[in-house]
């Protein structure tokens, strides 16, 4: 699909009383934390404020054109009038409110009427669904299947993403209704919590409170309601502890000993809590989760082993597609909160590598696990910890389990709204890059927009073009650049002349007079560099950028008679047409860049994610390791990185490596073999 169109984003109004910013003079023109929540360094901009261009905004058409758009055609037993949060008796879990989590902001990013009115069904429902005792939501739960019963009625888990919901789409309206209802419902939390705690019918809250904590706290910025502050303590009490589970235990060591949404979850509670009690603990607590994750679980794209619980580092083991999108958006609230360059590094890793990789071209199917060295994407039971009759590698709308069909829309959407921030001191800040054009007030409420062009992740250069009304002169106000930890040294020009040439790993301001038309252009030289992993194995990696073994692939469709509505009718299988067991040649550090050589074709297409239009190649050379084969429809045991002595072809070849996200099959941590 080529982009023939003109994305019109509505620009929402950022009148102080919309944002609720009238109850609290000493606020800037966006919101921030109230005392005695501690600021953060970054805001938020409101919805609707970010727009996506090039293949960013191809990513979200194609969503709209895809399943994210019409999940209610695709997956009618659960996304019908009968859903419970419409007000019927079928699914009132997580379900329904998963899918307006990420057809909501899509909606009002891309100013689309027609999913704006697919929205407002299940917004207007969950508004008037209070009850006197403060209660929203399904008032009994029948579960996925219509008329079936449960006895959880009441669990607080579903209301939390419904929470997140309506948070959007407050920022997009400013929908005073939204207001009432949070209050009304987080009193009733108040007075009920103590004798029904987060755990009280199922486990999921315990583990997720801090996405019910992150709009406690929303709300308190805006009512500056004592009570929201009471109420957030207990969450956190109530809250399974990471701040302990990170810093006292070494339970990110041992397989299965976490759910792997409930971390991708779960990791941003402590510093979620650190806005209202902000002790070093909290900080330290997120770094060293982090820190294990990659030592214990880490995988070349980014992501863990947690196929469903956490389960090591192999590259064969899986990694959920619900984990991807969670971990963006717990990413995208440490990074506001902290401001730190390691966490929107961490984030583009996520999102240039994990994302695309697990959702078809279309965004029609999705895979529920995918794994770092993937050479058979196949109905068959694999060695993960938990199997759906090994439908967990097919591409397809319920393939695995559906809560990734309805989750996965999280992602591009909320990653275009997080690309661009407002600052404490009336500035603007880019901390993640991606094609995009933004409008914002800054200094003493002047409007302004920035064109962000850029092929960004695969190019180095980002051209920034400020644009402001004609009546305006100029106007002052600082504009805020990261340099990721992984470019050596960047350079900054203004209007075509340097101005700084900044060291990696650190934010850069610019504070200057700013005029319509004043150009900064931003270049962050890639450089190859290699990562260890599992068994001592090799990624290579540019920028932001994992590269992979460029398999040739075999795609089949297969009707599924064997159990069509728990994995659907139809699925994709997908084999190897080329040798993939390939280990990669030992050599030093300074002699990667004549070992790996960079080709980049002349044009980035609109869609760029996939094998015919992967925009950058990196050729190397590499031998076959004969005793590297199949088992159980994966690559058997990766041999250990560097032995001696290991059996391998006489020859060299020639082998193209090429973006992870542009692949389905792929080896992405390499054996290497030592020279002679």
């Amino acid at each position: 699909m080529t982009l023939n169109v003109t994305l019109s984003i509505l620009y929402v109004s950022f009148a102080l009383t919309a944002m609720g910013q009238a109850k609290n003079p000493s606020a800037t023109q966006y919101l921030n934390n109230r005392s005695p929540l501690r600021p953060n360094p970054y805001i938020e901009l409101p919805l609707g404020a970010i727009k996506p261009q090039g293949w960013l905004a191809e990513m979200l058409i194609r969503q709209k054109n895809g399943a994210t758009g019409n999940l209610d055609r695709l997956y009618p037993l659960v996304m019908n009038e009968r859903n419970g949060w419409l007000g019927g008796d079928g699914d009132q879990w997580e379900r329904g409110p998963y899918w307006i989590d990420g057809l909501l902001p899509l909606a009002y990013i891309l100013n689309d009427q027609e999913l704006i009115a697919k929205t407002k069904p299940w917004v207007e429902w969950a508004l008037n669904s209070q009850q006197p005792d403060g209660y929203f939501g399904p008032a009994k739960d029948y579960g996925p299947e219509p008329g079936i019963q449960r006895d959880n009625s009441r669990d607080w888990w579903p209301k939390m993403v419904m929470l997140k919901i309506l948070k959007q789409y407050y920022s997009a309206t400013g929908d005073q209704r939204v207001i009432k209802l949070m209050t009304n419902y987080f009193k009733y939390q108040l007075k009920e919590l103590p004798q029904k705690p987060l755990d009280h019918w199922t486990f999921w809250a315990r583990y997720r409170g801090g996405d019910n904590l992150m709009v406690v706290y929303w709300l308190y910025n805006i009512t500056g309601d004592k009570f929201l502050l009471d109420l957030g303590d207990l969450i956190h009490k109530q809250t399974f502890d990471y701040t302990n589970g990170f810093l006292q235990t070494d339970m990110l060591s041992k397989a299965g000993s976490i759910h792997c949404v409930n971390l991708a979850q779960g990791i941003k509670e402590p510093l979620i809590y650190y806005q209202h009690h902000p002790e070093k603990k909290y900080v330290d607590a997120t770094k060293k989760g982090f820190a294990d994750i990659r030592k214990f679980n880490g995988m070349a794209h980014g992501l863990y082993g947690g196929d469903e619980a956490l389960h090591g580092n192999n590259p064969t083991q899986g990694s959920e597609l619900c984990s991807a999108v969670e971990m963006m958006f717990s990413l995208e609230n440490i990074l506001e909160i902290t401001g730190d360059v390691g966490y929107a590094d961490q984030l583009e890793k996520v999102a240039f590598n994990a994302l695309p990789t697990q959702v078809s071209d279309d965004f029609l199917s999705r895979q529920y696990f995918q794994q770092a060295n993937q050479v058979m994407a196949t109905r068959h039971t694999r060695n993960f910890d938990v199997n759906h009759e090994g439908t967990d590698l097919c591409y397809g709308l319920l393939t695995g389990y559906p809560c990734c069909t309805s989750n996965m829309h999280q992602g591009w959407p909320k990653f275009t709204q997080n690309l661009w921030y407002a600052t404490p001191d009336k500035g603007l800040a880019a901390l993640v890059y991606s094609p995009s054009e933004v409008r914002a007030s800054v200094a003493n409420g002047t409007q302004v927009s920035f064109n962000e062009e850029t092929n960004y992740p695969f190019d180095e250069t980002i051209r920034f073009t400020l644009n402001m009304d004609k009546n305006v002169n100029s106007v002052s106000f600082p504009f805020r650049l990261r340099i990721p930890a992984w470019c050596n040294k960047g350079s900054i020009k203004i209007n075509g002349k340097v101005w700084q040439a900044p060291n990696g790993n650190q934010i850069v301001t610019i504070n200057r007079a700013w005029k319509s038309g004043d150009v900064v252009e931003l270049t962050l030289p890639m450089h190859v560099f290699k990562d260890t992993w599992y068994e001592n194995s090799m990624s290579v990696e540019r920028g932001p950028i994992t590269y992979a073994l460029k398999i040739g692939e075999q795609a089949t469709s297969v009707k599924n008679e064997k159990d069509p509505i728990e994995y659907g009718d139809r699925y994709v299988e997908i084999r190897p047409t080329t040798p993939w067991n390939y280990g990669l040649i030992d050599v030093r550090p300074d002699k990667l860049e004549t070992q790996y050589v960079v080709e980049k074709k002349g044009t980035v297409s609109t869609f760029p994610w996939n094998l015919e239009n992967a925009p950058i190649q990196i050729k190397t050379k590499g031998k076959r390791i004969p005793s590297w084969q199949l088992y159980n429809d994966m690559t058997g045991p990766i041999p250990y990185s560097i032995t001696y002595q290991l059996e391998t072809a006489k020859d060299e070849e020639e082998i193209t490596l090429i973006p992870y996200g542009c692949t389905h099959l792929r080896i992405a941590q390499f054996p290497v073999i030592r020279g002679k």
